[in-house]
């Protein structure tokens, strides 16, 4: 530890991303990457910026962004705020809405970051257990005695489970007084995206906030973009906070590459039904190797073998150039995070599964 350090630095566990490894013919499936290219639409908008408009700013609002996702999602400009990836909005809405006194709850199995911008922001936190089956209990969440918000992925991660609309509703009408933030990084893999996702609760819920971003099913990973979508007073929390951090957060090529895949629809759901084929067929074939797989509405799957261990098998399939996430953790120890690839990928790892099983 460096005497130069703060106490919070000191203090901090910080959050490891999934490996990104520079091994020759990778079959790269631990990060749920986007295995199909982004629109070439995208493509055209990002070259038409690089000129001399480079040397200015970008628009610190992302006015046409915002126009573009409020079109997409049913809402007005004002209901929508955007940042470099969900991990920055999320990270927002940890400090502008999610600290308060009470702890904030969320489940012990979700996304490893939230308890990173608890301890980053100050902020009390209580990892509420999913169910045996890994679902999430809306009556945990309604009968805490104390609770200063909730925030959870759905589909959450790294199960893959999706709770239904309906439950989430339940749980905004049964806490009234706190903010619940839905991190949808990965509903559009859900096989009714626009029929599952939150974002159509906003209007009749002020406690709502839906975070969404698109890394995953507009394959714009390295492009950085998210956004949130909620009633205007919680958007301008999220702004106060931004604008006291940094006003300028999208540039130019991001902002406009963003807006040119939020509106190709075809691209976008080509692809996403493309993820949603190889996903069943996935599971599938997992299951005829013996392999238990929970319900999946993500690009990924959750899946264990009750006779061999996961993390000899992650390992078996690295000797083997195929990458997959384990996570040696209580509970899930036992089971590999799989991130859908394409028919060649998933074949390959079909194939290599098969031949470590039956060595």
């Amino acid at each position: 530890m460096s005497q130069f350090w703060s106490d919070v630095v000191a203090g901090l566990t910080p959050y490891v991303p999934g490996e990104q490894p520079k091994l020759p013919d990778l079959v790269k499936l631990n990060t749920n990457e986007n295995p199909y290219p982004p629109s070439p639409r995208v493509l055209d908008a990002i070259r038409g910026e690089l000129g001399d408009g480079l040397r200015l700013y970008p628009d610190p609002n992302a006015d046409r962004l915002k126009a573009a996702i409020a079109n997409r999602c049913g809402v007005a400009p004002t209901q929508v705020f955007v940042g470099n990836g969900s991990d920055e909005v999320l990270a927002h809405a940890f400090l502008g809405l999610l600290k308060h006194d009470a702890p904030l709850l969320f489940p012990d199995i979700s996304y490893s970051f939230y308890p990173v911008y608890c301890g980053l922001y100050g902020i009390g936190w209580r990892a509420v257990p999913l169910t045996d089956s890994f679902e999430i209990r809306i009556e945990d969440y309604l009968d805490a005695p104390d609770c200063g918000g909730v925030v959870f992925p759905n589909p959450n991660a790294p199960t893959g489970r999706l709770l239904p609309r309906s439950e989430i509703e339940r749980l905004l009408a049964g806490r009234p007084n706190q903010v619940v933030v839905v991190d949808e990084a990965y509903i559009d893999f859900a096989a009714e995206s626009g029929n599952e996702s939150a974002i159509g609760l906003v209007d009749r819920h002020p406690n709502l906030l839906v975070v969404q971003t698109l890394s995953k099913s507009r394959s714009l990973a390295g492009l950085r973009v998210g956004f949130a979508v909620g009633q205007v007073d919680l958007i301008e929390a999220l702004e106060r906070v931004k604008n006291s951090f940094n006003s300028y957060p999208l540039d130019r090529l991001a902002i406009a590459g963003a807006v040119a895949a939020i509106e190709d629809g075809a691209h976008f759901e080509a692809t996403r039904q493309a993820v949603i084929r190889s996903r069943e067929r996935l599971v599938e074939d997992m299951a005829a190797l013996g392999f238990a797989v929970l319900p999946s509405a993500a690009n990924f799957i959750f899946a264990r073998h009750p006779e061999r261990d996961a993390g000899e098998l992650a390992a078996a399939l690295r000797a083997r150039s195929i990458i997959v996430r384990h996570f040696p953790q209580p509970r899930i120890e036992q089971f590999l995070r799989i991130t859908i690839g394409n028919d060649a990928q998933c074949a390959a790892l079909v194939a290599a599964l098969g031949e470590i099983l039956a060595a």
